[in-house]
């Protein structure tokens, strides 16, 4: 008997703006690569913090520019995230970064490294992370409805067991979530090749339909743009290659099965935007798993679905990473990675039914506060989309 979701709730942080999270960061962030060392010593000196550092942020303009600031700005909204101190190294920047999250309410301050050094900087930021951390302490969690948690999914070194085991189960719990007005998204646009044509008759209204399908022709573009004929430099990886996976068409076939077969595309994102009402949306992305991720946070997803079949590792800050998983080899040399065994389905033992319910057990037990694999074993990949060179 499937899992009834009618009253189902959870316990979480519900935020000034009204959205719930299901962690209580608090975060140090930095807008461009210059000040991740001023940021890295604020959490060393305030224990309790955490530095989020990348390498970009410096001479990106344009469309580029605006991803670079859709992103901090969404990583500091994210409601896993209680309160934020930002560090740049001139204030323009980083006042744009701070009033981007300051708009949902959030306590957040912002510090411009020019005129004062690291030295003092990482003074005056690490008072203030010190009052946010302490403040954060005392927030306590509420009981919430499921609607409120917003889910999403990406995968990552599949094989064969992806596409019949371990995508169909978390396509399994997205139709039962979907059902009860969960927030949902999916992307990958690179992997929907072959099968794009699939996720276009899915799309719930023509105008979803033709935006989706300039997302993937934009990604189309920027193949024949750069002279590449195919995917095959990167599209399957080696890793598919080794399980089992010949052609992108395949992977895609395997990579589509996560979004269900109930489930309408509601509407369509560009990278790290976040979605209007609830629903399945498809978000134009990369396929690398720490880049969707980081992207997935961004647009403001609590918990998210990462099935695996050779066995990915990844993880990220803010964002809690739940493996499912239904190779046998991967999990006899890799359990410490999964959270979720599917196993059962490539046996016969486990109906998709049994594991849909197994994937949303764990997320119930995340949202509630378990830490995942990923997070236990201190994966915190936090890695930025760039859409083009710097000038």
């Amino acid at each position: 008997m499937a899992m009834d979701l009618s009253r189902a709730t959870f316990w979480g942080y519900r935020r000034e703006n009204g959205r719930v999270g299901v962690r209580n960061h608090v975060i140090v962030l930095p807008v461009d690569d210059l000040s991740n060392a001023a940021c890295q010593a604020v959490e060393n000196n305030i224990k309790g913090t955490m530095a989020l550092p990348h390498p970009y942020g410096r001479l990106q303009f344009g469309a580029d520019l605006e991803l670079h600031f859709r992103t901090l700005i969404g990583t500091g909204a994210n409601p896993n995230v209680a309160a934020v101190v930002v560090i740049g190294i001139e204030e323009g920047w980083t006042k744009r970064v701070v009033d981007g999250i300051a708009a949902t309410g959030k306590p957040v301050t912002g510090f411009g490294i020019e005129g004062y050094g690291d030295l003092e900087t990482i003074r005056r930021a690490s008072r203030v992370a010190k009052e946010y951390v302490q403040w954060a302490s005392e927030l306590k969690r509420e009981e919430r409805p499921l609607r409120d948690l917003w889910i999403s999914t990406k995968c990552g070194e599949s094989d064969t067991t992806s596409g019949i085991g371990a995508n169909p189960a978390v396509g399994n719990a997205f139709d039962k979530l979907y059902e009860h007005g969960v927030t949902l998204v999916f992307g990958e646009t690179t992997e929907l090749t072959g099968g794009e044509h699939l996720v276009a008759a899915r799309c719930r209204t023509e105008e979803v339909r033709r935006k989706f399908q300039f997302m993937f022709d934009r990604y189309q573009g920027v193949i024949a743009r750069h002279k590449t004929n195919d995917l095959s430099e990167s599209q399957p990886t080696k890793g598919n290659i080794a399980g089992g996976l010949t052609t992108i068409e395949e992977k895609a076939l395997g990579n589509i099965q996560k979004i269900g077969k109930r489930c309408l595309v509601d509407g369509v994102l560009d990278k790290a935007e976040t979605p209007t009402g609830p629903g399945l949306w498809f978000m134009d992305s990369s396929s690398a798993a720490a880049e969707m991720v980081t992207l997935c946070a961004a647009a403001g997803f609590t918990v998210h679905f990462f099935p695996t079949g050779q066995g990915n590792v990844i993880g990220n800050p803010i964002l809690p990473v739940i493996k499912i998983c239904a190779n046998p080899r991967t999990l006899r040399t890799m359990a410490e990675h999964i959270d979720v065994d599917v196993t059962g389905i490539t046996r016969r033992e486990l109906t998709l039914d049994q594991a849909g319910d197994r994937v949303l057990e764990c997320m119930f037990r995340t949202a509630n506060g378990r830490l995942t694999a990923a997070e236990a074993l201190g994966h915190r990949e936090f890695v930025l989309t760039r859409l083009y060179e710097s000038a």
